[in-house]
């Protein structure tokens, strides 16, 4: 009989576990379901903030692209102010030039002699004043005559025998190359020695 009381109290004792456990699910469940409600909710909010982040950032982007586009465009107007003073000069001179040849009597707008000399000075300041300007930008001559050809710099336009240069290098140039910075804006047109005739 003892064995049957202590078998019974097993069994009651299996019965009263399973039934707490049982009674306990229901609340894991409910808790559970509570538990995955929040998740939910917080994943819809996390994304809600990764679309606004998104949406910013995008803005942000297209903002910087028209800025940057505005600046480029507008990245020569230092330059172009100092030119304009160039300009001036240069209508200045003309100017000048023509009032000198209509003080004349029956001038047909050509240059007399003694006028010639002091409108090619004065167009020598000019062009010396531009060439400063240039250079205050960082915008140089590239060097031709006596220099080794480099096609990253000059232009070939033609060959020619000179007792004077080696084979390879520039005698003359017809129209100057200018760089800015390291970057070539316009390769100079240069005539290249074959060397010395035969």
């Amino acid at each position: 009989m003892p064995e049957q009381t202590t078998d019974n109290a097993v069994a009651d004792a299996a019965l009263e576990s399973v039934a707490a456990e049982a009674s306990v699910r229901p609340r894991k469940a409910g808790a559970f379901d509570q538990k995955v409600a929040e998740l939910e909710q917080q994943l819809r909010e996390a994304n809600d903030r990764a679309l606004r982040s998104h949406a910013e950032l995008e803005n942000y982007r297209k903002r910087s692209q028209r800025e940057l586009a505005e600046e480029r465009r507008y990245a020569v107007v230092p330059l172009v102010r100092d030119l304009l003073n160039v300009v001036d000069n240069l209508e200045r001179a003309i100017e000048a030039a023509y009032a000198g040849a209509q003080a004349k009597p029956g001038s047909d707008k050509s240059l007399p002699g003694e006028d010639v000399s002091s409108l090619l000075s004065g167009v020598q300041m000019v062009a010396s004043q531009l060439e400063g300007v240039l250079k205050q930008h960082q915008c140089v001559r590239i060097d031709t005559v006596g220099t080794p050809f480099d096609p990253n710099l000059h232009q070939a336009i033609a060959q020619e025998p000179s007792e004077q240069y080696a084979a390879g290098t520039i005698t003359r140039a017809t129209q100057a190359g200018y760089k800015l910075h390291d970057r070539v804006i316009r390769p100079a047109q240069v005539f290249v020695s074959t060397g010395s005739p035969k």
